[in-house]
């Protein structure tokens, strides 16, 4: 802090946080927050690298979405315009808030937490997806994504992760991999969904089989069967001990005595 107070610079600066400068770069990449040339200047930095996009930006905490608010949008892309969704959105005002990003396309940038955007919400509006946090969870970041993937989507839509070399992130980014790697396991291609099952397998889930009647019935009969010999054998044991035999045998006083 003394540092930074000798050469005159905040701890907010984003110069700071890598991940900030990245995501500002990625976000005048996605042809946002560039100021347009005048026509006679021949200066092409400030030009998009491709048409503008609108970008959904997923955060896990509300103090990471004022970050880049407050000390990415506000003081270094001033002309980006946005909409908030977050935990402190009334839930009366969510599905107008979310009609006017998709109806409204001067509007740049959705900031959202994964928790409250991730689930039930039609964001056709955007075609890129940006996660500056990420889930222990793989399903979140996934359902955070399909946000973009919905119905009525004609564009390509296109997912960046940022992540900080060697941090916490890798790790939650190798158990997601983890996880997806044992649900892909589990989950096959034939039991994922009634999309990939065949004609076949629907009918049988529909139709009781007279066969497969046959076969119950006669796993039942062979289960009885199994009960009476059960019964055959339990007669062909010997002589059972008296009640007092079993008492003079496990008297835990006659063992002690033994012992001595």
């Amino acid at each position: 802090m003394d540092q930074l107070h000798q050469q005159n610079i905040s701890i907010r600066d984003i110069q700071h946080a890598a991940k900030l400068v990245a995501l500002k770069q990625l976000l005048l990449d996605c042809g946002i927050g560039v100021s347009s040339s005048s026509p006679g200047s021949s200066d092409l930095s400030s030009d998009p690298v491709v048409s503008q996009h609108r970008v959904l930006l997923f955060c896990q905490l509300k103090s990471m979405l004022d970050i880049v608010e407050n000390d990415l949008l506000k003081k270094h892309m001033p002309t980006v315009t946005y909409l908030r969704l977050d935990g402190s959105t009334p839930a009366g005002s969510r599905h107008s808030l979310v009609q006017r990003f998709n109806n409204d396309p001067s509007i740049d940038i959705l900031l959202l937490t994964t928790h409250v955007g991730g689930l039930g919400l039609n964001l056709t509006g955007a075609d890129t997806v940006v996660f500056v946090e990420h889930d222990w969870n793989p399903m979140k970041d996934l359902q955070a994504m399909d946000r973009a993937h919905r119905i009525g989507q004609k564009k390509v839509v296109n997912v960046y992760r940022l992540i900080t070399r060697g941090t916490l992130e890798e790790k939650i980014m190798g158990l997601q991999k983890f996880k997806l790697n044992i649900a892909n396991t589990v989950i096959s291609q034939d039991n994922s969904s009634l999309s990939t099952m065949d004609t076949g397998q629907l009918l049988d889930l529909f139709s009781v089989d007279k066969e497969k009647r046959k076969e119950k019935t006669s796993a039942q009969q062979q289960s009885e069967g199994g009960k009476t010999s059960l019964k055959a054998m339990m007669e062909n044991l010997g002589e059972l001990w008296d009640e007092e035999q079993y008492e003079t045998e496990y008297n835990l006083d006659n063992f002690i005595g033994s012992l001595k």
